[in-house]
């Protein structure tokens, strides 16, 4: 086992070799038994295999990023670090694009021109520019790779400091509607932030309809918000619409209780 030469399907022999031995008067019982080779025993020699070339190993990261992402572009490459960069990842795609395995276009507006995605993920890229009337409302963590501001794609200009941008930090949540960051939310969950291209008082209430999702997620099942676009939430001008949502005042600011 040391020698790397057979392996064991329980952990009983580490336990026994580990294990403090007993004094002989208390072990009489254990006479004749082995501890240490409990268990079943095989030859690691049929488990191992060769290591995978460079062009299987190119092709697992193609498909690993394919499938995280949906469409690969050399920005998501870059995001990634994978060795060799987009060039590397590039051949294998082309070489998929040609088998048909995948499709190549300019799917994402504000990626390069070369994007690559399963079939599958295209078509629903396309279905999701049909409108069915209907709104749709995500609530992301901010640092979700489901959430492409902030990295792949920059935050739009917020109503509090147009300078001031939005951090991709642990805690922080973004609310997205029909894929538009609405809302942002500090990771304390106290300071709330609007964008001025989607600060319309229906927009912000569609959002802030999602923030009761936010509120199940904290202790107590409690979400206080403080500040709205750095000024008192109370006073904000949006303090209307979370009203509408099951927002109450209180002497610090908006509360909403989940449920």
């Amino acid at each position: 086992m040391w020698a790397g030469l057979v392996t064991n399907d329980t952990f009983g022999a580490i336990r026994g070799l580990s294990a403090r031995r007993k004094k002989r008067s208390s072990s009489r019982r254990n006479r004749g038994r082995t501890p240490r080779a409990g268990g079943r025993w095989s030859l690691v020699e049929g488990l191992l295999v060769g290591a995978p070339s460079a062009t299987e190993r190119a092709h697992a990261r193609a498909i690993t990023l394919l499938a995280r992402h949906g469409v690969v572009s050399r920005e998501v490459t870059a995001l990634e670090d994978l060795p060799g960069g987009f060039r590397a990842t590039y051949q294998v795609l082309k070489a998929m694009e040609d088998a048909g395995k995948v499709r190549r276009g300019y799917f994402v507006e504000g990626l390069g021109g070369a994007q690559f995605g399963f079939p599958g993920a295209v078509d629903r890229l396309r279905r999701s520019r049909r409108s069915t009337g209907e709104r749709e409302v995500q609530v992301l963590s901010a640092v979700d790779p489901a959430n492409p501001y902030g990295w792949l794609l920059p935050w739009p200009s917020p109503t509090e400091d147009p300078e001031r941008k939005p951090r991709r930090v642990s805690g922080a949540t973004v609310v997205l509607v029909d894929g538009e960051p609405v809302l942002y939310l500090d990771r304390r969950g106290r300071r709330l932030r609007t964008f001025a291209d989607q600060a319309e008082p229906d927009v912000i209430s569609t959002a802030a309809r999602a923030l009761d999702i936010v509120a199940k997620r904290r202790r107590g099942k409690l979400l206080r918000i403080e500040e709205i676009d750095g000024t008192p939430a109370r006073t904000s001008k949006h303090a209307a619409a979370l009203r509408q949502q099951g927002f109450t005042a209180d002497h610090r600011g908006l509360i909403l209780e989940a449920g």
